[in-house]
């Protein structure tokens, strides 16, 4: 598969992101969004999710420069790979690799059966537009749930 046959708007919908997460801490955000992948059935247990998400944070930094963390898991737990995407109403402390903290996290849920270069394909895509200092800008802006599809869901050629 390459990166352009990987299409993000199959992997987030509108019920998958919330622009006003109440989250004062990076725990409260992971908790929040692995929620949203609760009840819309991407996953089939939170503690479970959140444990792996937990570990794999352990490893190595998630949040990457100009307040935006990519936090994920490849768990038992998911049912289907799903993005879950959240904006907080304050800056929280998370490690970072420009030692700012967060405000915008993009949760990922990847099935444990997903072959590995699912998995990186789609870390790989939005790696790239975060690279896109106009993307990160308007995530920081944007008002509606559509435009974040819609951001994500640009072609990287």
């Amino acid at each position: 598969m390459n990166l352009k046959d990987l299409d993000i708007s199959k992997i987030i919908t509108e019920d998958l992101i919330d622009l006003d997460l109440q989250a004062a801490t990076k725990l409260e955000a992971i908790e929040e969004l692995t929620h949203l992948l609760y009840v819309n059935k991407c996953i089939s247990s939170e503690k479970g999710f959140i444990k792996d998400v937990l570990y794999r944070e352990s490893e190595g930094i998630t949040g990457l420069e100009n307040g935006i963390a990519i936090p994920h898991g490849k768990s038992e737990s998911v049912i289907k790979t799903s993005l879950a995407v959240g904006r907080t109403k304050q800056p929280i402390e998370w490690e970072s690799l420009d030692g700012n903290p967060i405000e915008i996290i993009i949760l990922f849920a990847v099935k444990n059966t997903d072959s590995t270069t699912v998995h990186i394909k789609l870390l790989q895509k939005v790696a790239i537009l975060l690279a896109d200092d106009e993307v990160i800008e308007r995530f920081h802006t944007i008002e509606t749930k559509q435009e974040i599809i819609h951001l994500l869901s640009k072609n990287n050629d």
